[in-house]
Parts: C-alpha cells; structure tokens; sequence
C-alpha cells in the first residue's frame, strides 16, 4: 500500500510476519506536518495489527535517512498554533513508536539531522551503515532539540546528548553513534546492512508476540509521561520558530540551497 503524501509517499508491506515501513521526501527526506502524522498513524495501525510481529522503518532513496523537520513547513509557521501542531507531529511520532507492542527496528542508511536522530533513538534496534552521520541542528535553527529530545537521551545518556545539542553545526561520525548506542549495529555497506536487517527481522517474527510485548514495556518503563512531555516541549518548540532569529536562520538557509 503506498500513499502519496505532501509531495512524498508512505508506502507499507507485508511478508511473513514482518511490515516494513518506508517514508520517502524528495527533499532528503525530511519530514512535512502531514507525513509525521501518516507515519504515526500506520505504526499505531501496524501495532494492532495481529499479522504483524515486528516493524521494519526506513526511508527511500540513496542519500540522507531523515533531515528532520520540513524547512518549507517551518516557513510557513505564522503562530504558536501552528508550531505546535506541527512540532506536536513528531511527539505524536516517538510516542507512537514508544507505546507500540512490536519491536521496531530502523534501517539507517544515510544521515540522521534533528528529527532523523530521534526516530532512531525511538527505534527499539537500530542497524546502520557506514556515513549514517548524525548532527542535532536545532539549536543553530534557534530552538533547540526539545521534542527528540527525551528519545535520543533515553538512549545515549545525557552526556552524549548535550554534547549534541550544544554544538549543533558538528557531524559526528556513525561509529560515534554506535559507541554511544545509538546505532545497534553498524555495517561497511549495505548489502551488510540488509543482510543483518533480514536475518533479525525474520528471527523476531517466529517469537512469541507476547513476550516481545512485555519485553519492549520494561525497555520504555519510566516514559509513561511523555505523552504530556512531549506535547509541552512541542509548544516550547512552536513558539521558539516564531522568533525572528529563526525567520532569519531558514530564510538564509533556503537561499543558499537554491
């Protein structure tokens, strides 16, 4: 099943037990209001789903995994109602991702920026390739990594995590990531990649369902707030866009990449 989805698709499939998820953007994959609430939505439907017994999430394309927040979206921000609604679509996505009862595994094979790093972070495993750089962006946007927050340092402590949120213009390189937990893997290509995705996935889709659901709830135990914590650090987010710092910031941005 794919859907076309604000100038991207959302595209879902089925074999043996294991749905992949896929998500694609043309312009690197980032990430429009509409398409975080698609994919929030079919992970909540996947979830239910007794056909499904472990997620497989990725991304199209060749280049970057996520660039994060959509730059014409956040341009288009004219109150804090609409910050919030916007940003409120990744809380609603890592929240989704949190309290699904299948494993969810993310296949990496490119960069992750801003949003990209917290749907990785969210991902119960994640399998990378060499380059799947990571960089949190949001501070130098003139925000700050508030909604992914909670997910990136959940899963590589809070030294890592102001490390990269402070300085938000560094790259650090997919082997950092592993080091730190990000990644639970990381391979020299993608043939290596995939190989290790396939042999994983279809291992968990001969498991008890059950137990995987019991297992992924003491793995997320101690999150049970963030369905309220992430929609406070969406309105922060919301209303930070807002600032002329940040009008400056993206209209520079979308100059320079003409």
């Amino acid at each position: 099943m794919t859907q076309d989805i604000a100038g991207g698709y959302i595209t879902t499939s089925h074999e043996h037990g294991i749905t992949t998820i896929e998500f694609f953007h043309p312009q690197s994959n980032s990430l429009p209001g509409a398409m975080l609430y698609a994919i929030a939505l079919q992970i909540h439907a996947e979830g239910i789903n007794e056909r499904t017994k472990v997620i497989v999430l990725r991304s199209g394309g060749e280049k970057a995994f996520c660039a994060g927040a959509s730059f014409d979206e956040l341009m288009s921000i004219q109150n804090e109602a609409e910050g919030f609604q916007f940003f409120n679509g990744f809380a609603h996505l890592i929240n989704d991702m949190r309290k699904c009862p299948k494993l969810i595994i993310a296949r990496i094979h490119g960069k992750c920026v801003g949003g990209g790093v917290g749907l990785a972070a969210a991902a119960d495993y994640a399998i990378a390739v060499e380059g799947a750089d990571v960089k949190l962006s949001e501070l130098g946007l003139g925000i700050g990594p508030f909604v992914v927050g909670p997910a990136v340092e959940r899963k590589i402590g809070l030294s890592s995590f102001s490390q990269l949120a402070i300085d938000a213009a560094l790259w650090r390189p997919a082997d950092w990531a592993r080091r730190k937990g990000l990644y639970a893997e990381l391979h020299n290509d993608v043939a290596g990649m995939d190989d290790s995705i396939n042999r994983l996935s279809t291992t968990l889709s001969h498991y008890s369902p059950e137990a995987m659901k019991n297992i992924k709830d003491i793995f997320w135990k101690g999150t049970e707030h963030w369905d309220d914590l992430l929609k406070e650090r969406a309105k922060t987010s919301g209303r930070l866009i807002l600032s002329e710092y940040s009008r400056n910031y993206i209209a520079q941005f979308k100059n320079k990449n003409k």
